[in-house]
């Protein structure tokens, strides 16, 4: 009888300790796919930079949207994401740039950072109460890339469908004129995307007649770069600080050599520049 017991304590001991085993290797398993990366996909308005940890994958933003554009990743076999994140395809259903931005609203931690999006310096529990005090503006949650050689605008067939659709029309996305080398007679409408100002929203992307988008929207850490303290923009007002604040040695020591040492045009002027 003892044996019995004893037999049957070691038994559950060891079914314990495999049930145990299975749930740490499941668990490590979520971790691991919680910190995953995937440079892809969209996020939100106001998606932090480290939005796939941060994010708790409540799905309140997703329910909150009006236009269904937001959808949990993993929900189609399209995604390659790990599961529970709010993300959006532009060529299916972009963003309609709400003006009172109801999925940040919603978001009940700071995953999506709707100070960010704020017109002021006002704080997320005051925005939230009144969202008119947000601007969808700012969003950046991705920026528009032209593919030149599919683009049939580019081709000199007169297209400005991406344009027309674009909320910020004018500014996100305007047209450059030039004239048609190959007839020669006829003028081209090229469209151009600003940077600076374009949101990501991707209605150039769903509006794009080509069988496959010759605009996209990616991620902007995917697209741009970034300036070094070395190379600096003399008619930008914002260079200025950057110039004031680099800790280069070459545009140090020059700083001491301009007549105003914060200036980034004297520096540029400066036929006594230190080339080493």
């Amino acid at each position: 009888m003892q044996t019995t017991n004893r037999r049957d304590a070691i038994k559950s001991i060891l079914q314990f300790m495999g049930l145990a085993s299975i749930g740490a290797l499941s668990w490590g398993a979520y971790l691991k796919e919680a910190k995953a990366q995937v440079p892809t996909l969209l996020y939100p308005p106001g998606a932090r930079e480290n939005f796939s940890q941060t994010c708790i994958r409540c799905g309140l933003c997703v329910e909150a949207c009006p236009y269904s554009t937001l959808h949990l990743s993993g929900a189609k076999s399209t995604d390659h994401a790990p599961y529970g994140l709010p993300i959006f395809t532009p060529r299916e259903n972009p963003c309609f740039m709400c003006s009172d931005i109801p999925c940040a609203v919603a978001c009940p931690t700071d995953a999506l950072e709707i100070s960010s999006l704020a017109k002021s310096n006002i704080s997320a529990s005051k925005l939230r109460e009144n969202p008119k005090n947000l601007d969808i503006a700012k969003a950046r949650m991705g920026v528009a890339v032209m593919d030149t050689l599919n683009c049939i605008a580019y081709s000199g067939i007169r297209c400005d469908a991406c344009y027309r659709a674009c909320p910020l029309i004018g500014k996100a996305i305007y047209l450059e004129y030039k004239s048609n080398e190959r007839t020669g007679k006829h003028a081209m409408l090229l469209p151009m995307i600003d940077n600076d100002i374009c949101t990501g929203c991707g209605k150039c992307e769903h509006a794009c007649i080509t069988d496959l988008p010759s605009v996209r929207v990616l991620p902007r850490s995917m697209i741009l770069g970034k300036l070094t303290s070395d190379y600096i923009k003399s008619w930008e007002k914002a260079d200025e600080e950057r110039l004031k604040n680099t800790n280069a040695p070459a545009i140090r020591a020059q700083q001491q050599k301009v007549s105003h040492p914060n200036s980034a045009q004297n520096y540029l002027n400066s036929q006594d520049l230190d080339m080493d």
